[in-house]
C-alpha cells in the first residue's frame, strides 16, 4: 500500500513540477492581457480607482491618454510572459507595474480600507499583487543565469 502512495505522490510531483511554470506564465498573461484590455474599452471595474491615482500622481496627463499606455502596458507585460526567454523582460516591466497600482494604498485610502487593517474590495484586489508577484518570483527562480559573452 506504502508503495502506491508513494508512486502516486512521486507522480504527482512531477507532473506539477512539469506543468507548473507553463501554468504560472499563461495564468499572469491572462490577467495582464484581459485586465488591460478591460481597461481600453472602459469596462474596467478598476478605471474610476486608477483615474483617481492618475489625478493624483500625473494630472498633467489626460485620461484618455493614460489609459490607452497603460493598457498597452499591461498587455505587453502579459504577452511577454508567454513568449520564451522575454520573461525577464516580462517581470521588469512588472516591477513599475507593481508599484504604481499598489499606490492606492497610501494615496487614496477612502478608497482601499473601510477600518484599520480591513481592506475594501478595491484594497483587497490590490493586495492580491502579492500572489502575483511571488508567481513572477518562482518564473524567475526557473530561469536559467545569462552567460556574459567571452570575446
Amino acid at each position: 500500500m506504502n508503495t502506491i502512495v508513494e508512486k502516486l505522490d512521486s507522480f504527482f510531483i512531477h507532473t506539477i513540477r512539469r506543468v507548473s511554470i507553463p501554468f504560472a506564465r499563461f495564468a499572469l498573461f491572462v490577467v495582464f492581457f484581459w485586465f488591460g484590455i478591460l481597461k481600453i474599452l472602459g469596462t474596467s471595474p478598476a478605471n474610476p480607482m486608477v483615474s483617481d491615482l492618475l489625478s493624483v500622481t500625473m494630472p498633467f496627463i489626460t485620461w484618455d491618454t493614460f489609459i490607452i499606455i497603460f493598457s498597452i502596458y499591461e498587455m505587453i507585460i502579459g504577452i511577454m510572459f508567454i513568449i520564451p526567454r522575454y520573461e525577464r523582460l516580462a517581470i521588469i516591466l512588472l516591477i513599475p507595474h507593481i508599484v504604481m497600482t499598489s499606490m492606492p494604498l497610501f494615496l487614496l485610502t477612502s478608497m482601499t480600507w473601510q477600518g484599520f487593517m480591513t481592506p475594501t474590495m478595491e484594497g483587497q484586489y490590490i493586495i492580491k499583487n502579492l500572489v502575483i508577484i511571488a508567481l513572477a518570483m518562482g518564473i524567475a527562480a526557473h530561469l536559467h543565469p545569462l552567460k556574459r559573452k567571452k570575446g
